[in-house]
This record gives structure tokens, C-alpha cells and sequence, in this order.
């Protein structure tokens, strides 16, 4: 029996001081010692041993929030964990308190292939692991064919296409030992729902960004075009999952969506759920009304359907625990979760062969505040996320 944590960390835009990453936008040495310091205490607090980052600028700047943090959990161990000569070291309540330093973990760190130069820089995403790798890390985002989608119009017409050559920000692949079970675990971060917004040729900024002279429906075009950009992303991350599932090798999925877990990227990634039963459904290629599906057949569809499916964390410790307060990003009075967790059915509960499951979900939100609290303005460093972590199980627990 294994136990482990794996989280999902959106750190905002982490990269050393006086460097311009955004027009306009760099920390002070000030700024980016508050901003590590913050970071490091988040991490701490996890003590994942599993962690994916989105918005990391900088491998090295990540590698100073580690540092940091490893000092951090070796002074709380000396004050905090009794040495072994102590009648009660071995308590388990120690186990939980004690801090395991990251000093031999792997990081595995995928850079944006869209990253410019000063102002103009592009996030990329990282892994750390301290069970390490197997295999080499894969990075997913310039696509080797353009990924073409056609459309119909209504009457059956061509519709024309919709292409993408390379993903907005890169989805990282690795592999991972816990225990006797190798997973694949996939890290990503996709397409905002910031508006894409057409810059005529020679023009000094796109129109629409004008918000003087405000034109509503170029602006609603550009949220349509961050959605196709952002589903387009969504299916090139499910075609790598479904990869991994046939291949029968255990997977999970996290990062930033970008959307709530109901939405359609979402669905993209974790695929569709089954009918309750087919049997009564007409079948596709029906000649009669009465053709339906068997019972037979019901049952190969629910496994095909079942296999490559993918489980929310939250809403599996939700089910759980009934709780409802699981939130990860808090915008124009909206709170919702748009950083998640998924595993596919290797840790289903209701899984006959399941390798292991979910033992208790954990998310840390108290610094979302959407500009509301009195606090808000000096939050400005910290990351506009929750943290949010499956403590997970493998293997039998009566091991």
C-alpha cells in the first residue's frame, strides 16, 4: 500500500525580479522576495508529493520557491518533530507534521514555445515529483499536423473549418513510479477566456481593445474564438489521454481549465458519460422502429463508453463528504473551480479492479478575495488560484 498527494498549482506569473514578462508588468526584488516567500509557504502547507505549476516563466525562479520551501519544512521539523530518542517520536500526528524535502525530487519543466522577449513573454508549466520520473518528460504544444476541425452548415453544406497549429501554452506528460503502479500524469493550462481580438495589419492595438469606444460584438467574437481555441485544446489533450487508457496504463489530469467542470472543454477532456441503459435506445443504423439495441450490446457499449472515461477529485469528494464549498478562482463576484483533478477509473471507488482511490480532497482558498476584502490590494502577489489536492491510495490498505 501506497499513500500519496498530487496538487495543482497556479503560482500567477512566476518569474525573477526587473524582468518585464508582461508590457508594463515586473516585480521589484521586493515584490519577488514576497511573492517567493508566499509560494513557498503554500507549498509547505501541501507537502505534496506530487505537484503540477501553471504560469511558470522561469525553470529557475521555480527552483528558488523550492529552495525555500525545503528550508521552511527543515526548520519546522526541528522545532515542531521530536528526535527518536523521545518516548512519543513515533506518534502518528509526527508522521503527519513531518516535512519531506524536495532535495532529490524531479522537476520537469516544459517552456513556452510562444515565449518572446521583454514584455512580450509566454507561460509554460512544470512537474514535480518527488517519486521522480520514468522515461523522459513529453511536452505537447506544437503540433506536428495542424489540427483541422470542418464544420457542416444545417442543410449538410460545407461549413468551412476551424485550424490550430500549435497549443496556446503546453500540456506536459509524465510518467510516474508510486509503488508497484506507473502513472501517467498530464499537466496543463489551457486558453483563457480572455477574448481573441484581431489586429489589423499596420494598426497600434486591436479595435475592440478600445473599450472607450466599445463595440460589443467584436468582443463577443473574440470570446467565441478563445472558446473554439480553448475546445481545440481540450480534444488534443483527450487524444493523448485516450492514448494512455488503451494502452491500459492509469492516468490522471490537472491543471487549469479554464472552465467549470460541467463545461464542454471539460467534457472534451473527460469524455462523455454513459446512458444508464442502452437497451432502449434505436439503434444508429435502424430499420424498423423497433430495432433497439440489445442488452448485449448495452453492455459493450457501457465499457467502451466507462474505459476512457476520466473522474473529477472534487466532485468524487463531494459525493463523499457532502460538502460544497470547493472553489479555486473568485472573478466579478463569481466564485467557481477551474483548476481540477481528474483520474481515470483505475481509482473509482465503484471500480471492481481498481488499483487504489481518493482517501480526502483539500483546497486552499482563503486568499481568494475578488477585490472585495479590505486585503485585496496587498493580495496583489499572490495567486489568483486555490491550491487544490487528492490524497490518494494505491494498493490494498489492509496491507
Amino acid at each position: 500500500m501506497t499513500r500519496f498527494t498530487i496538487a495543482s498549482f497556479n503560482v500567477k506569473n512566476l518569474i525573477e525580479a526587473d524582468q518585464e514578462y508582461y508590457k508594463f508588468e515586473q516585480y521589484t526584488p521586493e515584490e519577488y522576495a514576497w511573492k517567493r516567500a508566499w509560494l513557498a509557504d503554500q507549498l509547505l502547507t501541501m507537502n505534496a508529493d506530487i505537484v503540477g505549476f501553471q504560469e511558470i516563466f522561469s525553470e529557475a525562479a521555480l527552483r528558488d520557491v523550492v529552495i525555500e520551501t525545503d528550508e521552511l519544512g527543515l526548520a519546522a521539523n526541528a522545532a515542531h518533530i521530536p528526535d527518536r530518542s523521545k518516548r512519543y517520536a513515533r506518534k502518528a500526528i509526527f508522521r503527519k507534521l513531518a516535512y519531506e524535502p524536495y532535495t532529490e525530487s524531479a522537476l520537469a519543466f516544459a517552456p513556452n514555445s510562444f515565449d518572446g522577449g521583454a514584455g512580450a513573454r509566454r507561460p509554460g508549466v512544470a512537474i514535480l515529483s518527488r517519486f521522480g520520473f520514468v522515461g523522459a518528460p513529453e511536452v505537447i504544444q506544437d503540433l506536428p499536423e495542424p489540427l483541422d476541425i470542418p464544420f457542416s452548415d444545417i442543410d449538410g453544406t460545407d461549413g468551412g473549418s476551424y485550424r490550430i497549429k500549435r497549443l496556446s501554452r503546453p500540456i506536459l506528460k509524465v510518467r510516474i513510479p508510486v509503488g508497484e503502479t506507473v502513472v501517467t500524469v498530464f499537466n496543463c493550462h489551457l486558453k483563457s477566456k480572455l477574448g481573441e481580438l484581431p489586429r489589423p495589419a499596420g494598426a497600434a492595438f486591436p479595435p475592440a481593445a478600445d473599450l472607450v469606444n466599445y463595440d460589443p460584438a467584436a468582443r463577443a467574437m473574440g470570446s467565441l474564438r478563445a472558446a473554439l481555441r480553448r475546445m481545440a485544446e481540450a480534444w488534443v489533450l483527450r487524444n493523448a489521454i485516450i492514448a494512455e487508457l488503451e494502452a491500459g496504463n492509469p492516468v490522471m489530469v490537472l491543471g487549469d481549465f479554464n472552465d467549470s467542470e460541467t463545461a464542454v472543454s471539460s467534457e472534451i477532456i473527460s469524455g462523455e458519460a454513459p446512458f444508464k441503459n442502452y437497451a432502449w435506445m434505436r439503434r444508429h443504423d435502424a430499420q424498423t422502429p423497433r430495432d433497439r439495441y440489445s442488452d448485449a450490446q448495452n453492455e459493450v457499449i457501457q465499457e467502451k463508453i466507462s474505459k476512457v472515461r476520466l473522474f473529477s477529485a472534487e466532485k468524487l469528494f463531494v459525493r463523499k463528504s457532502l460538502r460544497d464549498m470547493v472553489y479555486t478562482s473568485a472573478f466579478g463576484g463569481v466564485f467557481e473551480s477551474i483548476d481540477q483533478i481528474l483520474m481515470s477509473r483505475h481509482f473509482h471507488p465503484d471500480f471492481p479492479q481498481k488499483l487504489g482511490e481518493m482517501e480526502y480532497f483539500s483546497v486552499l482558498n482563503d486568499h481568494l478575495t475578488d477585490g472585495s476584502h479590505p486585503e485585496a490590494p496587498y493580495n496583489k502577489l499572490a495567486s489568483d488560484h486555490g491550491q487544490i489536492m487528492a490524497h490518494m491510495l494505491i494498493g490494498d490498505p489492509y496491507e
